[in-house]
This record gives C-alpha cells, structure tokens and sequence, in this order.
C-alpha cells in the first residue's frame, strides 16, 4: 500500500518530463496513477493486514499505515475525483506550456492526500497534512504571473500553515500523554482524564479549523478561487478543505464525547455553517458562490462531528461523500462555462442549455443533489442531516434553525449556478459557446451520475458508510440507506426547506447588485480584513527592521551581533555569579603565545597599513594554531594553518582593489565601539573561566571512543565525529560553502561582464 502512494510521488517527480514527451496524451495517464492506489487499497483490506515500515526507530516512529472505512471513504474520494481531474485538466488547460508542472504539483497534492488519509503515526500524518498545504500553495498560485494569485496562495499557506504549527503541538502533547506516536493505539481515556486534555483539544482544532476553513478562518477559501478551476475542484470542494473533517473524524474516539469537544466543534460548526450560505447568496461570481457555499457545508460536516451520536456521525459520512460528488461537477461545470464563454458572472450567463446540452444536464443534477432533492444521494445525506440535528438533547431549536436557514439559502445557491446560466433567459455571455470537449464534460458528467446512481440505489455504496461511521464513533454503527423513509417529519422538513430556498430565489432575484455590495461593506469589516491589516503591519516591520539592521555598513552588523550575544549570553552567566575559579597552571610557552596573541591585537587596532593589519591577524592565527600543537590537537592546527594561509593570501590579493586607508575614526565613534568591545571580551573571558569549573560527565567521551572504530571504522575520534556522527551538521556547513561560492561565482561574472 506503502508503495502504491510512493508511486504517486514518482509520478510527480517526472510529470514534466512525460508531459514533454508525451503531449496530450499525458493528463490520461497521470490520471491511472490515483486509480492504482484505489485499486491497491481494496486489496489491502480485502487482505486485512497492516503495513509499516521503520522510520526513525529510536524514537518509535514508523511509516504506519491504517486502512478503515473512514480512510477508505476519503481515499475514494480523493483517487476516485482526482483521476477526473487529470482528464479535465487536460483539456481545461491545454496546450499550455507549463501543464507539465501543473500535473507534478496535482501529483504531490494527490500523494500528499492519500498518506494524509492512511497514517496512522501522527509524524507521517503531519509531514502529510504540511505536503498539502505546500502543494495547494504551489497550485492556487500557479499562475504566479498575476499579483491576485500570489497573494490568494500565500494567505492559504499563512492561515492553513500556522494552523498546522497549533496542530503540531497538540500532536506532541497527545504522544507525550499517551506514550504512543501511533493513532490507533491512542488511549481516549487517558486523555480525556488528564490535564492536557483542553490545551490538546484547542490546538488540534486550530489545525483543524484553518484547514476546513471554519469561521473566522473561511476567508482564506474564496481568495483561493484565484487558482485555476481544477484546483478549485479538486482541493477546495472534494480533498483538501475536508482534511480538517478527516483529523476530526480520526481523532473523534481520543478527543470527542466531552462538553467541550460539543460546545466548541458544534457552536463553530453551525457558525461556519450559517455563514457560508448566507455569504453564498451575495455573490456574482460562479467560483466565489461555490467557494461560500463549501464553507457552508464544511461547517454541516463539523457541527455533525461536535454533535457526535451514532445518528450525526452517520449523516457526516453520507453528507460528506454527496457534497464531494455534487460539488466537484459544479466547480467543473462553472470551469467549463467560463472556458467556453468567457466569463463566471452569473448575471451575464443566460440560456445556455441548447447550447451546451451534456454540460446542462450534469450541472441541473448536481444542483438537485446540491438543493437536497430527491431522487438524488444529497437528498438521502439532507435528511440525515435533518434526522441528526433533532436528536440531540440541547441546543436543538437553535441547532435546527440555523440549519433549515442554511438549508433554505444553499437552495437559492443550486438555483443560481444551474438555473440561470442554462435556462434563465436569452444567452447573453460575452462568447455564444458550444458543447465543451469529451475531457470537459466527462468529470461533471460522471460525478452528477454517481449523484443520482447513488440516491436511486444507495445500497450500491454497501457497508463502506458504515465502517467510516463505526471508525470515527469506535463502536459499531449500522447503517441502512434508504431513498423512501415514509412521510415523516424529517420529509416534510425537507419538503418545507425546498419551498423556502425557492422563494428565497423569487425574492431575491434582480438584487444580486444590491447584495454583493451589500456583502463587499460587510466584508470590509470581517475577519478577513484583520488578516490584511495585520499581515500590512507585518510588512511595514519587517521593512522598518530592515531599514535599521540592514545598513550596508559593517560595522552596524558587527555592533548589532555582538551586542545580542552579550544580552543572550551575559544574562544567565551574571546570575551564576559568583564563581570559584580553580588553579590553573600556565608554562612559559602558553604565556608567550599569550603576549605575541595581545601585542598582534593591538597592533592591528593601532596601525593604518592593511598589510600589517591582515600580517598581525595571520601572527593571531598561527598563535592559535601553536596552542593546539600544545595541547595535542593535531588535526584542529592543521585545519588552523590551511585557513590562517589561505586567508591571508586572499586579503593580500585583494588589497589593491580597495580605497584608500581612511584614518581612524573620531573619539566618539571609536570610544563607544571601544566599550562594546572592553564588555563583550569580559563576557567571553568569564564564560571561559567558568565553562573551566564545570566537569562535564564522561558518558559522551566513552560513547565516541567506544563507537569510534567498530562502528564508525575510525581511529581518529574527531575525524568520526566529522564525518559520521555529525554528518549531517557537516553536509550543512558544506551546503552552505557551496552556496557561498556560487553566489560570489555569480557576482563576479555579472560584474566582468557589464565591465566587458
């Protein structure tokens, strides 16, 4: 199963070089790639194993997989409707020249996804949840070229990152309370009894929150509809903005079932519920209505989760799978018209039914489902939803309210986005369009199928609801998919919604301008305009610090590094005052170096030749060198003596390029600089003298030398430690040498060539 997700990855790493190679072609078969996955994990729980593979043992980490109804639900939706991506990708964007990079960051995300689902170690989990975030980043800004896309992807990156980091820390806190790094061996007892439970619960919703794009965290989904249409698709109506549910769900049987767990997930939830669809229903654009509307049923899908019965539970996983089928062919659909004509104003798009017949019919489906009307699956997942919300013991009048009013606007929403544009008058988009292309049509087409397949014969989806509901409740959850449930009150409150949204649409129809304006002033006043005004006065910082750090001058680095170490190190080292320093015993060689090392350092501040100055810092060097002569250091006074010679042959070199010698300075800049100078030399002399009274514990000595030759193959401990035990720290220093090298390699050249 492992491998079958790797794949994925492999597939992204030669998207663009297939996609040159192949041309058109491609799209189809990046599309088999997600389908394999599909394929692999009906074999894995048909075979009923688990599969993990060593990751950082030491730490008890490993790349666990967990493969239940509820992954298995997520993991069709996420292969299932990515595999439609890829082919309406192809014909969405074709012939654009970077399409090729387009399928390798459509590949992460789907990889980034499907481990996403299947961890079951919180490590794996999180490096997948921030591969989301990073691969959503990449696809809403993918046309980098407009400033509205930029900034769309990195207020994504922002909220849903920073989310991640809360997360993060709830994550730690569970292993730390738990002993375990892996999900399924969680214990809900213990946390729930212990005193972490509420700092866990906050900060793993907040990962949650932002992710799922929960009030006051939406904003960050509608600017996201800069992306193109099938990432809108894909990542913000079926995967990616359901990961905040998944983490929700899968962490239900640890963290919920608690007052706090209900009051929080159910208020937010019904929150972002109301206010999604209210903010659905003021806008004119098609992807903006969709987005809104998203949010809305997001928050259905948290406020389920809060709620938390058997009943609730069960309507999330129907709901969520209708929503992910409807919405994905809506999102296309909306994709499609403005491909074909143009244009996503929905007050410009009239009549197109003729036109684009295979395109209206798909789009009329999913608005049924959409609008909750039967015979389609979203009717059976309204009517749950409906069923949910009555039963628990509080808070049902105000629960049952804001979801017939949700209910009631997301009609108005399914009208507007099929009704109109097909049916509602004469055409009137700036381009009279035909039917769209087999590969533009074939997503929404299938999707809207499987909408109404599935609502005729819901039997169809088998026991898989129910599995996904026993793994988020942790107890059995039988379910038992109906279209005809008789008349009872849940129908009828059904039937009483589908009346209200339609004439709520009578209503508000020819006052879409006054209410989008209405919108864009209450907007100006919402939560995100006080991410803009704080993300401007990062900006205005961040420039303000640099302005004052940033000077060109060296001497105000060198002024602001040395006084910072000063503050960092000197603090802690002034309250360990005082200390007893032991008897040290100097022979006369140390004391000469000492004296040479002393009579260079003032020659260098007194003199104004830079031949001397660069001779006195190489007499320095080679003092230092000599004292690691004397205390044995044999390889350090090598390294010493090959930098002091190679430094001072390049100062030399260079001296001819620079000015002229300017004098010293005056008496009131270099006494100043002479007094930072005079505190930061006592400070290291007193972290010296007392780093000398410490006597460190012999077990990491014992431990180098024992490791040294069996293991690392090395007789010498300090060359072993280099190369193996620090390995990593020492491919940095390296890395950025190599880095260094090229940069100045890069500048020299550009200066010889504008000097050529």
């Amino acid at each position: 199963m492992l491998w079958a997700v790797l794949s994925v990855f492999v597939g992204a790493l030669l998207a663009p070089a297939l996609y040159r190679g192949l041309g058109r072609p491609a799209g189809w078969l990046f599309a088999a790639l997600p389908l394999q996955v599909l394929v692999f994990a009906t074999a894995f729980v048909a075979e009923a194993h688990p599969t993990s593979l060593p990751w950082i043992p030491s730490l008890g980490v490993e790349l666990a997989v967990r493969l239940d109804g509820l992954s298995l639900v997520f993991l069709g939706l996420i292969c299932g409707i990515g595999a439609l991506i890829f082919v309406y990708a192809s014909g969405y964007l074709r012939s654009h020249p970077r399409l090729g990079r387009f399928y390798a960051y459509l590949l992460l995300f789907t990889g980034s996804m499907a481990g996403l689902v299947l961890a079951d170690d919180v490590i794996l989990l999180f490096v997948c949840w921030e591969l989301t975030s990073v691969s959503s980043y990449l696809l809403i800004g993918w046309d980098h070229e407009r400033p509205e896309a930029r900034k769309a992807a990195l207020t994504a990156l922002l909220v849903t990152g920073g989310g991640g980091l809360a997360m993060l820390a709830g994550l730690v806190l569970l292993v730390v309370v738990t002993g375990e790094t892996q999900i399924s061996r969680f214990s809900g007892d213990v946390v729930r009894g212990g005193p972490l439970y509420l700092p866990i619960l906050l900060l793993v919703l907040a990962g949650a929150f932002t992710k799922s794009a929960q009030v006051p965290f939406h904003f960050w989904l509608p600017r996201a509809m800069e992306a193109p249409t099938p990432v809108s698709a894909y990542l913000h109506s079926a995967t990616m903005v359901k990961a905040g549910v998944y983490l929700l769900a899968r962490l239900h049987p640890t963290l919920g079932a608690t007052r706090e767990w209900y009051l929080v997930v159910t208020g937010f939830g019904a929150a972002t519920m109301v206010v999604g669809a209210a903010l659905s229903v003021t806008q004119e654009d098609l992807k903006r209505i969709l987005a809104y509307s998203t949010v809305s049923v997001l928050g259905v899908l948290t406020m389920l989760l809060g709620i938390g019965t058997r009943a609730a539970v069960s309507a999330a996983v129907v709901y969520l799978v209708a929503h992910s089928l409807y919405k994905g062919a809506l999102f296309m659909t909306a994709g499609t018209l403005d491909h074909e004509t143009g244009t996503r104003d929905v007050t410009r798009l009239r009549g197109l039914a003729r036109r684009m017949p295979i395109t209206a019919t798909a789009a009329v489906l999913a608005a049924i489902s959409s609008a909750g009307a039967p015979p389609l699956l979203g009717f059976l997942s309204k009517e749950l939803f409906y069923e949910a919300v009555l039963s628990p013991p509080s808070l049902t009048a105000v629960l049952a309210g804001a979801a017939v009013l949700a209910s009631a606007l997301l009609v108005v929403v399914s009208l507007v986005v099929a009704y109109r544009p097909f049916f509602g008058g004469s055409p009137a988009a700036p381009t009279l369009p035909h039917e769209a292309p087999p590969s533009l049509w074939l997503g929404p087409a299938t999707l809207a199928a499987a909408s109404l397949v599935f609502g005729v014969a819901p039997r169809l989806l088998g026991d898989l609801p129910s599995a996904a509901a026993t793994a988020i409740l942790g107890r059995p959850a039988p379910l038992e998919l109906h279209l005809w449930h008789g008349l009872t009150p849940v129908l009828g409150l059904s039937a009483a919604t589908l009346v209200a949204g339609l004439e709520l649409f009578r209503v508000l129809s020819g006052r879409e301008g006054r209410l989008f304006h209405a919108a864009e002033r209450l907007g100006a006043w919402g939560p995100g305009r006080v991410y803009d005004a704080a993300f401007a006065g990062l900006l205005r910082f961040a420039e303000w610090l640099t302005g004052r750090l940033q000077t060109g001058h060296l001497r105000r680095y060198l002024l602001v590094t040395v006084l910072t170490t000063v503050v960092l190190v000197g603090t802690p080292l002034l309250r360990s005052l005082p200390f007893t320093i032991p008897s040290l015993t100097v022979a006369l060689p140390e004391l000469v170096l000492a004296g040479v090392i002393l009579a260079s350092a003032a020659m260098a501040t007194r003199t104004q030749s830079r031949l001397a100055v660069v001779a006195a810092l190489g007499a320095i060097g080679l003092c230092v060198m000599l004292v690691y002569v004397i205390f044995s250091a044999l390889d350090l006074a090598l390294t010493q003596i090959m930098v002091e010679v190679l430094t001072v042959v390049i100062f030399v070199l260079v001296l001819h390029h620079l000015p002229r010698f300017v004098p010293r300075s005056s008496a009131r800049v270099w006494i100043p600089d002479a007094i930072v100078s005079a505190i930061f030399g006592v400070t290291v002399t007193l972290l010296i003298l007392m780093s000398s009274t410490l006597s460190p514990e012999p077990i990491l000595r014992e431990f180098f030398v024992a490791k040294g030759y069996p293991e690392a193959h090395g007789r010498d401990i300090v060359n072993v430690i280099l190369v193996d035990f620090r390995a990593m720290d020492t491919l940095g220093e390296s890395t950025v040498l190599c880095v260094a090298g090229i940069g100045v390699y890069a500048l020299l050249a550009t200066r010889t060539r504008k000097g050529a």
